[in-house]
């Protein structure tokens, strides 16, 4: 398959993107071009669009596959397996969060948990106890906070993500501020003129 310029620096960025989330950067690509492409391609074309080793390609498949970004589909009369991934980046963003909440965030609450409940904690220093307590608290809040935003609709979720600062006059208790309305959804809508 041939990559327009457009699909070729998408495909290009993501793997740089994937590097700097702690990625390999052909897995990086190969979910890329899935969901720039847009439909099923087999591990062949995958290796020959990305020039990769088709041995890469099937360690990065397997990868793609453990955090549930990719699912293997098949093409009547053709026995390879393609793959393909979701197209709604709400469904890849809640996957994305869900996966790394399973393997790096629960495992931390876990051991903060465990080293709170250790006999030999209560003779740690005061202020090593509420330090490892405090961290705790936070990572348990955060952890049900994570889970209430994975529950909402997409269409929620984007609109807590677009309150922004609205959120925190709402916590303090402070008025909006006078040159801003609120529409129906209560996203609020600046007064004046157009910014143009």
């Amino acid at each position: 398959m041939e990559l327009t310029d457009v699909a070729r620096k998408f495909v290009l960025h993501w793997g740089e993107m994937g590097s700097a989330w702690g990625v390999n950067r052909s897995v990086a690509q190969i979910h890329a071009l899935l969901f720039f492409n847009g439909k099923p391609l087999h591990a062949e074309e995958l290796a020959e669009t990305l020039g990769i080793a088709r041995s890469n390609v099937s360690t990065s498949l397997r990868e793609l596959q453990n955090w549930n970004l990719i699912r293997a589909t098949h093409v009547l009369g053709d026995r390879r397996d393609y793959f393909e991934t979701s197209l709604d980046v709400w469904t890849l963003f809640r996957t994305v969060v869900r996966e790394r909440k399973e393997r790096e965030f629960d495992p931390t609450t876990r051991a903060l948990q465990s080293m709170t409940a250790m006999p030999g904690f209560e003779h740690e220093p005061p202020d090593v106890q509420d330090r490892v307590r405090d961290t705790l608290r936070l990572m348990t809040t955060l952890s049900v906070w994570s889970d209430e935003m994975l529950r909402l609709s997409p269409a929620t979720l984007e609109k807590v993500l677009n309150m922004g600062a609205s959120v925190q006059r709402f916590v303090r208790g402070a008025p909006a501020p006078a040159n801003e309305v609120r529409d129906a959804d209560g996203v609020a809508l600046p007064l004046g003129p157009p910014p143009y």
